[in-house]
């Protein structure tokens, strides 16, 4: 289940985006909004819950949580945008890394 994040995860919430994967959650982020989609198993499908809710294509990048690690990983294949000067499926612009990991932590970390 997908679920669009505005404030800080519910259990509920995590347990449900964990239920595709088991492990870890896919994200899409949206870096001005400072919101997310996450669950599922493609990227692509959280991208489309946030375009869906008036986020725009540039402000959203691919991110994984692992909740056990409280860890944030920045590959998926729609962060290859070479008009944005990423070609990569990792997020290779330092400041958007960093704001993507800052709303991952805020939205999906322990308090």
């Amino acid at each position: 289940m997908i679920h669009l994040i505005r404030s800080h995860v519910s259990a509920g919430q995590m347990e449900q985006m964990l239920e595709a994967l088991g492990l870890y959650v896919k994200l899409a982020v949206d870096i001005r909004q400072g919101i997310a989609a996450g669950g599922g198993v493609m990227h692509a499908d959280c991208e489309a819950v946030l375009l869906e809710n008036g986020s725009q294509q540039e402000d959203i990048w691919g991110a994984d949580w692992n909740p056990e690690a409280q860890q944030v990983s920045f590959e998926a294949l729609i962060n290859i945008r070479p008009r944005q000067n990423n070609r990569s499926m990792d997020i290779m612009d330092q400041s958007i890394r960093k704001r993507v990991s800052e709303i991952v932590k805020d939205l999906f970390g322990e308090v």
